[in-house]
């Protein structure tokens, strides 16, 4: 209504996107729904300059403004009075609510990979370090004094030090995360799906032996011996096709404000998940032995080579660099950020803990080897199983809404970069949308693994916005300012040199 729109003005846009003179349309809608050159929105307080108020017509609607941290869950921001302002509980929750997401479905993966000991003490160590980088993030805009950096966005403030290059590596790096997330939301939903028929369908017990004699238990394989029903149910070769019916016609859609009102089912999918591998512990006891650096049949050692595939991983799931400042914009009292932003740290740290170390500690070695641990946890359990079906039904139903609100940031981006318009035509629209269903299908179709899709996109756009960003946005000031000491700037340089080896890592695995 009028009050809401009245509580918005005026609006901070950059000169770059005032588009002409004529007075009835002096800022392109662009403007009004991207204060920033990124998809990452905040609450739009006020400018100094009232010509930089915009028309009303252009004034993103309540419910289109949220932001969503890639592989987590999309977070709405709140509608009502502008100014008020969240506890620290609450503030603290949304941030475990946004980080939080489909990240956590390949933690045992990752702790398999790099052996349970170094796997525990590298989840511990990348979130400290995570963490870092975040609290430079989240201070980043006080550190510029030279101009009012109220609405500021780390985006913003990689402009400010980079220039044009800051503004396109972040969208860069931005998109890399986004398309990642979608690939991996089209390979998680083709599976669920596949899984959700074989539920219905009446399939083989569980476990089943692979003819290849891997000693890995079948959680999911084809329904039986009907050769036809696998013909047309296939998880790689027809369900990903599917899905294009359903998914393609909801990323056409202008606006993605219907979607985020089911963002509530992402914390329920979590929550039902840590529930799930409670109850699956319980029921099948832990399975450890520690073999320090040899294999056995049964059990991976506890140091293994494989631990940069989990650095990769955990960066992402760790990530939420991007949306911070906005979060943390509304809280009660500012002077306690940083205690809320760590104890929102500790509690993302604590749930991927808990679950990597009960599903890797209670897979049943033997009769399973504990290399058998899927990328994916949910596909070490049989399809008729009932507490996994609702998981996956859950998680499928939450990613069915959440894929169309990333297709529309994408496409806000890529279009308003360059078309002035993010939505310029249906024609242009569509084709986008075309490339990133087929991104979708090709991936998971020919290479289903969720768990290395996420730790190269997790490392690629952790370098920029976890690691390189932030060291260079802590150095760059205290050197202008003469107080950047030898010892401060190692350590930050050695921040980009983890950024770099991380991504480096990920191909040589």
């Amino acid at each position: 209504g009028t009050g809401f729109l009245c509580s918005r003005r005026p609006f901070y846009v950059e000169p770059r996107n005032i588009v002409d003179h004529d007075p009835q349309e002096r800022i392109s809608a662009e403007a009004a729904i991207l204060n920033s050159r990124l998809h990452y929105y905040s609450r739009l307080t006020g400018s100094s300059d009232p010509l930089l108020s915009p028309p009303n017509h252009v004034v993103p609607q309540p419910e289109e403004i949220y932001i969503y941290s890639p592989l987590g869950i999309a977070f709405k921001i709140p509608e009502g009075d502008q100014t008020s302002k969240n506890s620290s509980l609450i503030s603290i929750f949304a941030i475990w609510n946004t980080m939080m997401g489909t990240s956590i479905l390949s933690i045992p993966w990752g702790i398999k990979q790099a052996g349970f000991t170094l796997g525990v003490v590298i989840l511990v160590l990348t979130g400290l370090l995570t963490l870092y980088c975040c609290y430079i993030v989240l201070k980043s805009p006080r550190t510029i004094k030279s101009v009012d950096t109220t609405d500021w966005e780390f985006p913003d403030v990689c402009r400010h030090y980079f220039g044009k290059f800051g503004q396109w590596s972040s969208l860069l790096f931005s998109l890399v995360s986004l398309l990642g997330a979608m690939v991996v939301y089209w390979v998680l939903m083709s599976n669920f799906l596949f899984n959700t028929g074989q539920f219905i369908y009446i399939i083989c017990p569980y476990p089943v032996i692979h003819p290849e004699g891997d000693d890995c238990g079948s959680g999911g394989g084809d329904a039986g011996n009907d050769i036809s029903f696998g013909r047309y149910w296939s998880k790689t070769n027809t369900v990903p096709l599917y899905l294009i019916v359903l998914l393609l016609p909801l990323l056409s859609f202008r606006s993605a404000s219907f979607f985020a009102r089911f963002t509530f089912l992402g914390t329920i999918s979590v929550v039902y998940l840590i529930v799930l591998v409670t109850i699956k512990a319980v029921r099948l006891g832990f399975h450890l032995e520690f073999h320090w650096f040899d294999p056995t049949h049964f059990y991976v050692p506890e140091f293994r080579a494989l631990f940069p595939q989990l650095t990769g991983v955990l960066t992402l799931a760790f990530f939420i660099h991007n949306c911070i400042i906005t979060l943390m914009k509304n809280n009660k009292h500012q002077e306690n950020n940083v205690r809320d932003l760590s104890v929102a740290y500790l509690l993302v740290g604590l749930t991927y803990l808990y679950v990597g170390v009960l599903i890797f500690g209670s897979f049943p070695s033997p009769p399973l080897v504990k290399d058998c641990i899927q990328p994916n946890f949910l596909d070490n359990f049989p399809s008729n199983d009932v507490l996994v079906f609702v998981a996956r039904m859950c998680l499928l139903f939450q990613m069915v809404t959440v894929y169309p609100m990333l297709g529309y940031l994408v496409r806000v981006q890529v279009m308003g970069q360059f078309f002035g318009n993010h939505y310029p035509s249906f024609f242009h629209v569509l084709v986008l949308n075309i490339f990133i269903v087929g991104l979708g299908v090709l991936m998971a179709k020919f290479y289903p693994n969720i768990g290395s899709i996420i730790r190269f996109s997790g490392a690629i756009c952790g370098l920029a916005l976890v690691f390189v960003f932030p060291a260079l946005v802590h150095m760059i000031p205290l050197k202008r300012e003469g107080r950047l000491t030898w010892l401060s700037a190692v350590l930050h340089s050695f921040l980009i040199v983890i950024g770099v080896a991380n991504v480096v890592a990920q191909f040589l695995m």
